[in-house]
């Protein structure tokens, strides 16, 4: 169903239930994924997928389709996982890299990547990277999200995100290859 349909139904009260389940049918996994990327454990993401769809609702009937749907939902899931990173980090009086490696630590112990070292290796490189350079490089080297709309859902000019991309390349570039030439294992991290 397009969006536009969706947002139609959402506007009659007899049909707004309806509406609001195909709209996350349509976008939950795309959402959960997006969000599992930046905070890495699956009960976080869960949890904060449940959140993006519950401000959704709150919301939708007073989005004004300024953008396309998806990216406005993006763009929710987006400011809920750097305000949980940043949450995580008072809450815990943490300092970024600490919070990088308690990612990585459950990355480490996370059965779908655990058995592939190359994997394992880049997304350890990705945990390294500043929030938002990691959300810029997930959403257009996973997602493959053109930098105009991920400019709608940062909020950021597409000049800066393809600044912070390049840098996050190169710093990615750079962990992938002092671990090669260290031999560093995962287990060295």
């Amino acid at each position: 169903m397009e969006d536009h349909e969706i947002l139609l139904k959402f506007q009659d009260p007899a049909s707004r239930n309806l509406a609001f389940n195909q709209l996350v049918r349509k976008y939950q996994q795309r959402v959960y994924w997006h969000v599992r990327k930046m905070v890495i454990d699956h009960a976080d993401a869960d949890d904060l997928t449940q959140d993006v769809f519950v401000k959704v609702w709150k919301h939708l009937e007073n989005f004004r389709q300024d953008a396309a749907l998806f990216t406005w939902i993006y763009r929710i899931a987006t400011n809920e996982c750097l305000g949980f990173l940043q949450s995580k980090r008072r809450k815990f009086f943490l300092p970024l890299n600490d919070v990088g490696a308690e990612l990585a630590a459950k990355l480490e112990a996370d059965p779908a990547v655990a058995g592939d070292e190359i994997e394992l290796k880049l997304q350890q490189a990705i945990l390294r990277l500043p929030d938002k350079q990691r959300l810029v490089f997930n959403l257009r080297y996973y997602d493959e999200m053109p930098y105009e709309q991920m400019a709608e859902v940062t909020g950021t000019s597409v000049g800066a995100l393809k600044a912070s991309y390049h840098h996050a390349v190169r710093k990615i570039e750079d962990y992938v290859t002092a671990a090669d030439t260290l031999g560093y294992s995962s287990d060295a991290d």
